[in-house]
């Protein structure tokens, strides 16, 4: 088994390999002047089994377009077996068509992951089940719920917690993490006036003196989460705090969060984060390089990656 990881997330690439004792495989990927993409392998891997580590982040096309060539680089270097380890599946959210004349972007990215060379897929929270669907190819979609269940006992009295889902469309989600607590759950009725925008219409649950956690896959512009603290606040929550997968981030978010209702925001390391983030006075970290170690142990070993959430 080797380790070979893109530049989108190294950190968390060299987490993972200290995790399951595995250093990461040489790997040259340089930019010409065109923004063209050149990868070597600088190791020989013939027959073995690969994993290779790539968020597709922002800028999303480059990380992606670098998932891919680092594929076919190695698929004629002879690699046995290739999975790609996409900690966060860019173009998730172009998950179903949303008007006329749109695309699917997810499945065409999952149809070139799988062109480029790919054996198998694992991914993290996606942000719809529906999305492993979409590959031809075996795809584990892990889920953090174990993860933030662990955190949320460190730093909570659970009798006090209320799970709340940021829209209809996560109350599976949310319900989840409930049942593992042993908590109540309360929905927030949203709408979108338009794209990356939101607005909190009412809230479905008594919230009143209880500590809210928001629980999302995704934290982009930071609105939806700002404005559900809010309005949870209006309705008598004591505190909340968001525990989201993948922090993403864009524009203004982490000055929006700083200046939010929120006492933390709990995000893995999905993505890589820039100094801004750090330090950032309620922004908290969590690492999943275990349960992707772990899940990739599984695999290469033909283990079973479903116990993991037994």
């Amino acid at each position: 088994m080797k380790l070979v990881s893109g530049t989108s997330n190294k950190v968390l690439a060299k987490a993972i390999g200290d995790h399951i004792d595995a250093p990461l495989t040489e790997c040259e990927i340089e930019r010409f002047a065109d923004g063209e993409i050149f990868v070597r392998i600088g190791e020989n891997i013939r027959g073995e089994d690969i994993f290779l580590i790539q968020s597709t982040s922002k800028p999303a096309n480059d990380h992606l377009m670098e998932l891919l060539i680092c594929m076919d680089a190695l698929a004629r270097a002879s690699a046995n077996r290739i999975t790609a380890v996409i900690p966060y599946f860019g173009y998730a959210r172009q998950d179903r068509k949303t008007g006329g004349r749109t695309p699917i972007t997810a499945k065409l990215v999952a149809n070139l992951v799988a062109e480029a060379g790919a054996h198998r897929v694992l991914t993290l929270d996606l942000h719809a089940g529906q999305i492993q669907g979409f590959f031809d190819i075996p795809t584990d979609n892990l889920f953090v719920t174990p993860v933030f269940e662990d955190d949320l006992l460190r730093n909570y009295d659970t009798s006090e917690l209320m799970i709340v889902s940021p829209d209809v469309g996560g109350v599976v989600r949310a319900r989840s993490l409930a049942s593992r607590l042993g908590a109540d759950i309360a929905i927030v009725d949203k709408r979108r006036p338009k794209p990356g925008q939101s607005e909190v219409m009412n809230i479905i649950g008594d919230v009143e003196g209880r500590r809210c956690i928001i629980f999302d896959d995704i934290v982009d512009s930071g609105g939806t989460l700002c404005n559900a603290a809010a309005k949870l606040k209006e309705h008598g929550a004591i505190s909340v705090a968001a525990y989201v997968t993948h922090g993403v981030l864009s524009g203004k978010a982490v000055e929006r969060i700083a200046k939010s209702e929120l006492s933390e925001l709990v995000m893995t390391d999905s993505i890589a984060v820039d100094e801004t983030v750090i330090k950032a006075p309620n922004i908290r970290m969590i690492s999943i390089a275990p349960l992707l170690g772990e899940a990739i142990r599984r695999i290469a070993n033909e283990e079973s990656v479903s116990k993991l959430f037994d």
